[in-house]
């Protein structure tokens, strides 16, 4: 039986279990008790969230993403987890990513990813109480949020004795909000630890309502334009041509005409610059032109970004965009477009929509309400996508918030329990 059948065969066999031996789909004694744990610890909790909040952590603050790693080691370490760090190239200009490993030989193995960097930082940017209910602060939900909800599950757990002789992985990157070029060196520890797994749990944050069986991929694109360089009164002639933004123009409107409205996929132009005198720095995304009124343009390049379902719908689209690029072309102009791979995509298997049924039974016996598929158009790239080919997974599972990337980033800490303990429950089900 191929892995990825058997896992689907396991699953499937637990949520029979979850709906037909507890009545209603209760806790069981031992649930009850992880749930309890969780209850008397939810202000140490907040407390662990508020102080990862408060250490600094762009991505490219190398110091800082550590920082956090050492802290989120900590309380692993004291688990029973054997934790390291694995520093990236200096070149990569990356901090590196926290792994901490326990192992046994009973149960499903899991992967639990979080990460360590945020998008946004600032002084005015720490854990702050809004009211009762709510905070703020960088990376409070996206997603430092989702790494104490590990933490604290998996603390609870280890109350009960859930944590013996299990197999399980936890895998804090430091750079997905930025990931580290190259992405096979960036993402090498993750799929390590995915080829040694059943199960990945990710725990970039969700809605109250739905978790996430499929995230689309990520790709970007750079379009070059080519026109002939002559004086604008010649504009639309034989022998000038239309000039390189008019070509540019057709191209990205061709691009909206030909593909806008196909499901799951979106495409879009983020920079543009044009004129006689172009430079583009595709690591800084921006660029510069320079030009006269009375001359046409001999030069654009616009960059932007793909993102797909499948891999089948990545391919397709490439093709028609290359098309459109190359062919057709108005007078006196040419055209390239280049794409470059980033995110994969998660696909909607069979095997994750049975540990979602597995996460839905464990928030009903919880009494939180069922707990559906998101819809995969309203959910981007995430770290799960780099080993969804090859493992089942779910994602969605931290914490819940707002103005993520941004400094009105929240984090709802009323739902903060419920989100722990919907987590804790499927992983001691999944690990049985």
């Amino acid at each position: 039986m191929a892995r990825s059948q058997s896992i689907l065969t396991v699953v499937a066999a637990l949520t029979m279990s979850a709906a037909t031996t507890l009545p209603a789909q209760q806790l069981s004694p031992v649930e009850q008790r992880i749930r309890s744990y969780l209850q008397q610890h939810q202000a140490s909790e907040i407390a662990l969230l508020a102080k990862s909040v408060d250490i600094k952590s762009q991505t490219l603050d190398l110091p800082g993403v550590r920082a956090v790693g050492q802290l989120f080691a900590r309380r692993l370490a004291a688990l029973g987890f054997h934790t390291r760090w694995v520093p990236m190239p200096r070149s990569m200009h990356r901090a590196g990513h926290l792994i901490a490993e326990r192992t046994g030989n009973s149960g499903k193995r899991l992967l639990l990813i979080g990460h360590l960097d945020t998008v946004v930082e600032a002084d005015s940017l720490k854990f702050a109480r809004i009211d009762s209910v709510t905070a703020r602060g960088a990376g409070s939900s996206d997603m430092k949020g989702g790494d104490v909800v590990i933490v604290e599950a998996l603390e609870a757990l280890n109350s009960v004795g859930a944590l013996a002789n299990k197999t399980i992985t936890v895998v804090m990157t430091g750079d997905e909000e930025a990931a580290g070029d190259p992405l096979s060196v960036a993402r090498a520890p993750l799929v390590d630890a995915a080829k040694k797994s059943d199960i990945a749990l990710a725990f970039e944050g969700g809605n109250p309502h739905d978790a996430t069986v499929a995230r689309r991929g990520a790709s970007s694109w750079l379009l070059t334009v080519h026109g002939r360089g002559a004086h604008s009164a010649g504009i639309f002639s034989r022998g000038a041509g239309y000039g390189a933004i008019y070509e540019a123009a057709r191209i990205i409107n061709e691009f909206r005409a030909q593909l806008a409205g196909e499901q799951n996929l979106t495409f879009n132009p983020s920079v543009i610059v044009g004129g006689t005198d172009v430079t583009y720095d595709s690591t800084t995304v921006s660029g510069s032109a320079k030009s006269k009124l009375n001359i046409i343009a001999s030069s654009v390049t616009v960059s932007g970004d793909l993102r797909f379902l499948s891999e089948g719908q990545k391919d397709s689209t490439r093709a028609r965009m290359r098309t459109i690029a190359t062919q057709g072309n108005l007078a006196g102009t040419s055209a390239e477009i280049a794409f470059a791979d980033e995110y994969p995509a998660m696909a909607p298997t069979p095997a994750n929509y049975a540990v979602l049924a597995v996460y839905d039974s464990a928030s009903r016996a919880l009494g939180y309400g069922p707990v559906a598929a998101l819809d995969p158009g309203r959910r981007g790239a995430g770290d799960i996508s780099f080993i969804a080919p090859m493992i089942t997974g779910l994602d969605g599972l931290g914490a819940l918030g707002s103005g993520s990337h941004t400094p009105a980033e929240r984090v709802d800490l009323g739902t903060l329990p419920m989100q722990t303990e919907r987590a804790a429950i499927l992983m001691y089900r999944l690990l049985q």
